[in-house]
């Protein structure tokens, strides 16, 4: 995701991206890059034209503009009004917002209500993609947390993480709270999982225990918001998210057409 996206806690929209061929062993990732509207294709462009696999910030930036990449502002008028109105809300001690005296009269905006957890709120994109002659390809893209510290990097452009890519077992790329999917290199473990022999919904499944195995010593009632997909080389697919009310669902485009997948809830929250 980059242009529409929601800004640091500075108003700065910064993007994350990953592309992984699995038929090169190849990879171009980039972090914090700001005004370029489309992160994925420049980190395809690193994987293509560079030795190197991640280029952050400033750096990004001027290989982006070496390309040709136009700069702009990437912060659209409604991402700015949300990131205002958080600011007015982040505290009750501070002088942003209203007067006091008319604070609680105050109607939230129509478009507010796209954003009932604007707290947190992500917003990746992951692609995964077989071509006819079997080999596999994956993208990860990313606005990355609302509000984020400035210079915070996520999972999405950390190979292993975000994204991973075997063109002999498959692929699998994750979103959802990214510093969750990096310590546990959930991309990576999917994959290893269905190197095992483990379906690609099973491998989703798998690496959202996984997590919930690791945090039950520290704090039993914890569960991040992770969602994983994931594909093998003979076109099988997985979806699983850790926590909701209704199963995740995926986009599948094939010979055949569109179709939704549905996939699966780990932890399912209990009806009311």
């Amino acid at each position: 995701m980059g242009y529409g996206g929601l800004p640091n806690e500075r108003g700065v929209v910064q993007l994350d991206a990953s592309f992984m061929d699995g038929r090169t062993y190849s990879a171009g990732s980039v972090a914090c890059l700001e005004n370029i509207k489309t992160p994925s294709s420049v980190a395809r462009l690193v994987m293509q034209h560079t030795d190197h696999v991640l280029l952050v910030g400033a750096g990004a930036l001027e290989f982006a503009r070496a390309w040709g990449f136009p700069e702009e502002n990437l912060l659209t008028e409604k991402a700015r009004k949300i990131w205002l109105r958080w600011k007015e809300e982040l505290s009750p001690a501070d002088d942003w917002g209203l007067p006091e005296h008319l604070q609680n009269l105050r109607q939230k905006e129509a478009f507010l209500q796209d954003f009932p957890d604007i707290e947190h709120h992500y917003g990746t994109t992951n692609v995964l993609a077989i071509d006819n002659n079997g080999d596999i390809a994956g993208c990860t893209t990313t606005s990355g947390l609302s509000f984020k510290l400035n210079g915070r990097v996520g999972d999405s452009p950390i190979i292993g993480a975000g994204l991973y890519v075997d063109n002999e077992v498959g692929a699998a790329g994750a979103t959802g709270r990214g510093e969750d999917v990096i310590k546990s290199c959930a991309s990576y473990y999917m994959v290893l999982k269905m190197k095992e022999g483990r379906t690609p919904q099973q491998a989703c499944e798998d690496a959202l225990h996984m997590i919930i195995d690791r945090y039950k010593k520290v704090n039993p009632g914890f569960y991040p918001g992770e969602k994983f997909v994931a594909i093998n080389r003979y076109g099988e697919l997985g979806c699983a998210t850790m926590r909701s009310n209704r199963n995740p669902e995926m986009s599948v485009r094939t010979e055949k057409g569109y179709i939704r997948y549905e996939g699966s809830v780990a932890y399912p929250l209990k009806p009311k």
